[in-house]
Order: C-alpha cells, then sequence, then structure tokens
C-alpha cells in the first residue's frame, strides 16, 4: 500500500486538473450500483433494461441513467481526491470532472461537490467516454500534455500517457506499474486495507458465532461422545457460516443507501466503497452454492432448514425488515431456525424447552438490537430509524417488550430445570438452577445498559467486548459440567 501526500505545490496553475469519476473521485461504480437501486425498487424493469444489453455497455448506462440516479450526498468519495481538489481550486487552477458515466449522473455528483468548472462525460451511444476516447476528447481540449488526470484504472493508462502529470488513485492490480513506465507520476493516494481482511468483514465472520446454536441441540441431549454426530454438527456450523455470509453480503448491497446514512454501519466496504459491488453479486453466489454443496452431506432434514432460513432471511432482506414487529420476529426466528437445522443435521429430535427457551430469549435480543438501533438514530437528529418502521416515540413499548421476553426466557428455564426432563438428564440438577440466576441477571444488564445508551447495537459485539457478559457464560458453562 502507498501513500503520498499532494503537495500543492507541484503543479502550476496553468494545466487543469481533471478527474475521473469512478474508483477516483467515488470508492464505487454509478453504474453498478444504479442497477442494483433499480433492482431493489423495480425488478421488473431491471430484466427488461438487460435487452440494451444488446446495443453495448454505453447503452445500458444511458438508458439507466434515464431510470434512476445515486443520492451524491451519500456517495463514498476518496477524502485524499478532495483535498488534492481544494487544494487545486485554492490555487487558481481550472478542474474538470471527466467520466464515462452519463452526463445526469456527473451533472448531479459535480452540482453537489461545487468544486469543478466544467464536466465531460458520455452522452450518446456512439462515444463511450472511456480509455482512448478520453484521451482524445481531453487532448482536443488541452493540448498534448497540457492537463494533469487522475484516475485508477487500466483504461486510464490511455489518458496518462497524453496527460503532463499523472495521479493515480486506489489503482487496480498492475496498473501503478504500468503507470510509472508510461507517465510521470505525481502522487498516489491508496489507503485500502488488505483485500482478505476487508472480506472477512464483509463476509461478518465474527458473526459465525451466532451459528454455534447448531451444536446446541446435540450438547443439551448429551451427545458429544459420538464421533459421527460431532462431525455433522461441524459440517452444519460451516454450512450455516457461508449461508450467513450470503446473506450478510445480499444485505449489504440491498442497504448500501440506508448504511451510509447510518452512524456506524456507513463503515461497512461496500458502503464505504471499499469493495465493488459487482464482486459482492458475484461472492453471494458464490457462498451460496458452496453451503449448497456441503449442505448435501448432510440429511435431507437439515437441507429443508436450510432452504427455510434463506428463504426467510431473503425475505427479511427485502421486505419484513421495514415492518414494524414482524422484523424482530423473524430475526428472533432465525436463531432457532439454526436449532432446528442443528437437530436435523445430527437426527435428534429438538425439545420443546430449548425451542420455547430460545424463541423468548432471541426476541428479546432482536428487541434490544432494535431499540439501540433507534437510540443512536435520535441522537444522530433523526426521527426515526434509517430502513425500518420504527419511530423515537416507540422506545417505552420497545424496552417493555424486550424485557419481558428476557423474563419470559428465564421462567422457561426454570420450568424446564423442574421438569422431569431437566431432572434425567441432569444427576445434580441443582447446579442449573444457577443459570436462572446468571440469565436473569445478564437480561437485566443488558436492558439497563440499553437504557443508559451505553449498548452496542448488536448484541453479539457486545458480548465479545463486555468482559462481565463472558464472565457470566463461563461461570455459565462451569454450573453445567458440575450438573452432569
Amino acid at each position: 500500500m502507498e501513500a503520498f501526500l499532494f503537495m500543492p505545490e507541484q503543479y502550476s496553475p496553468a494545466p487543469p486538473l481533471c478527474v475521473d469519476l469512478d474508483g477516483t473521485l467515488i470508492r464505487t461504480d454509478l453504474a453498478g450500483e444504479c442497477l442494483l437501486l433499480l433492482g431493489k425498487r423495480r425488478p421488473l424493469e431491471l430484466l427488461r433494461l438487460m435487452k440494451k444489453l444488446l446495443r453495448g455497455k454505453t447503452a445500458l448506462k444511458l438508458a439507466l441513467a434515464d431510470r434512476v440516479s445515486c443520492d451524491p450526498g451519500t456517495l463514498p468519495y476518496n477524502n485524499d481526491v478532495l483535498k488534492m481538489l481544494q487544494a487545486a481550486r485554492a490555487q487558481g487552477r481550472r478542474t474538470v470532472l471527466v467520466s464515462a458515466s452519463p452526463r445526469p449522473w456527473v451533472e448531479t455528483v459535480a452540482a453537489h461537490l461545487g468544486l469543478f468548472d466544467d464536466i465531460l462525460a458520455t452522452e450518446d451511444t456512439v462515444t463511450n467516454l472511456a480509455g482512448s476516447s478520453k484521451a482524445d476528447r481531453l487532448v482536443e481540449r488541452y493540448g498534448e500534455q497540457g492537463f494533469d488526470y487522475a484516475g485508477n484504472a487500466q483504461v486510464d493508462l490511455h489518458v496518462w500517457r497524453h496527460a503532463r502529470k499523472a495521479i493515480v488513485v486506489t489503482p487496480a492490480r498492475g496498473v501503478l506499474d504500468r503507470a510509472r513506465s508510461q507517465a510521470v507520476i505525481a502522487a498516489v493516494f491508496d489507503d485500502r486495507p488488505s483485500a482478505w481482511w476487508t472480506w472477512l468483514r464483509a463476509m461478518r465472520i465474527y458473526q459465525w458465532a451466532k451459528n454455534l446454536l447448531v451444536f446446541v441441540p446435540f450438547l443439551a441431549a448429551h451427545a458429544w461422545a459420538n464421533p459421527t454426530v460431532v462431525m455433522q454438527a461441524c459440517v452444519a456450523f460451516l454450512v450455516f457460516g457461508l449461508t450467513a455470509s450470503s446473506v450478510y453480503l445480499l444485505n449489504d448491497l440491498v442497504d448500501l443507501d440506508a448504511d451510509r446514512r447510518h452512524p456506524r454501519k456507513k463503515q461497512r466496504p461496500f458502503a464505504a466503497g471499499m469493495l465493488p459491488v459487482a464482486q459482492g453479486v458475484v461472492a453471494t453466489v458464490l457462498l451460496l452454492a458452496g453451503s449448497v454443496l456441503l449442505a448435501a452431506l448432510l440429511p435431507p432434514m437439515f437441507s429443508a432448514a436450510l432452504a427455510i432460513y434463506y428463504a426467510v432471511a431473503l425475505a427479511y432482506t427485502f421486505y419484513f425488515k421495514r415492518v414494524v414487529l414482524a422484523d424482530v420476529m423473524i430475526l428472533a426466528g432465525l436463531y432457532s431456525v439454526r436449532l432446528i437445522a442443528g437437530a436435523a443435521a445430527v437426527t435428534i429430535s429438538l425439545s420443546f424447552w430449548l425451542l420455547a427457551f430460545s424463541v423468548f430469549l432471541f426476541m428479546s435480543l432482536a428487541l434490544v438490537k432494535r431499540y439501540t438501533e433507534l437510540l443512536v438514530q435520535r441522537d444522530a437528529g433523526f426521527l426515526g430509524a434509517q430502513g425500518r418502521g420504527y419511530h423515537i416515540d416507540d422506545f417505552p413499548l420497545l424496552q417493555t417488550m424486550g424485557v419481558v421476553s428476557g423474563y419470559a426466557s428465564v421462567l422457561l428455564l426454570a420450568l424446564y430445570i423442574n421438569s422431569e426432563t431437566g431432572k434425567a438428564l441432569y444427576s445434580r440438577i441443582e447446579f442449573i438452577w444457577f443459570l436462572c440466576i446468571l440469565l436473569l441477571f445478564w437480561i437485566s444488564r443488558v436492558w439497563l445498559l440499553a437504557h443508559r445508551g451505553q449498548m452496542h447495537d448488536d448484541p453479539l459485539v457486545f458480548f465479545f467486548k463486555d468482559r462481565s457478559s463472558q464472565a457470566i457464560a463461563a461461570i455459565a458453562v462451569l454450573a453445567m459440567v458440575l450438573a452432569l
């Protein structure tokens, strides 16, 4: 990773500073984002639009620009490029936004920023203003080596050959080396983290901890001595991890605009422009395909549970996340489906007690997630949660429902301990009573912290960061071991 600070004195006021849009000024591709936006709003219209591809990519982009446009206020801009433009204007230099994107999109971005004296963009299907076409247009207007140009892609090499100096921004692989051999490099801006780390963040690997629930049925049934059962549970864990990551990627792609308005979620890889949306679509499909292939190693009932999980997750992503109460009920249900799938993977009957307990516990956690998200949005000046159906007046009701659901799970645990099923599994059942006390304390503490605004909007992240929660979990495990 290279990063050279832009030095204003490197440039005389004379040559215009020409800046590319996609991948340079903004960390994303407008065409890809607008395709996603159209697919989200009008999927049938997107399918009809695909026939424009027969006339070429340029025809598709122009037709897309007639139908949809991204909000320039939420796009992920490259701060280094913005500073460079501001410095150039302070010197009195002419600044030009030049892009192969359709003119309406380019005009919208330029008008929002107010940093450009002129724009050059694709206006018809005859000339796609990229590569040699862009170079010819700039040379025609400013002369050979009469301008400086900031770009990022392989196609920009055509322009850099004719520019006075090249500014290379977050270059694609191999572009920087080729640019150095063909142009005078004035500056390089590349603040991207490791691609592997970025993808792991996008897949939310830490969220795979939720999939540990697939181990609960066979552990609760005390079947851990069977190596076949353990192996099947491990495969189920991996399958759910891949499936969940596929859902997370899709969710982030669908929610780009809402995430960019969120104080924390705007840092997610796709929202921040750290990963291309096109690659996100491909990765979503590959992860799902991998999970389906692995699921074939397990009993058919597991595949059925997995299909239900994915179908419900899709319904949540595209619709139910905006439906009040239905969203939290589905979130709670998705946790319970993991338990059902875990039981199906090892061919063990799922306990009624475990299923009922999980529904109320996860309902409480889903509500605390919404409560905390709403609190963050309120502090940011919004009247409700972005992309959700809740209003700030809903605070008391959400809190009440969440606390009641959590306490109901404690009650169910107590009833289970006193049942014949519980007594048959544990020789010293009195130690299990500690679980009730621990869970009651933890639920109460979570909601108290949420009320004070000290709770993370993801309960799982909160658990990993909260030492008290980890200590409670350790004591709970010890109590269960002593009860055997």
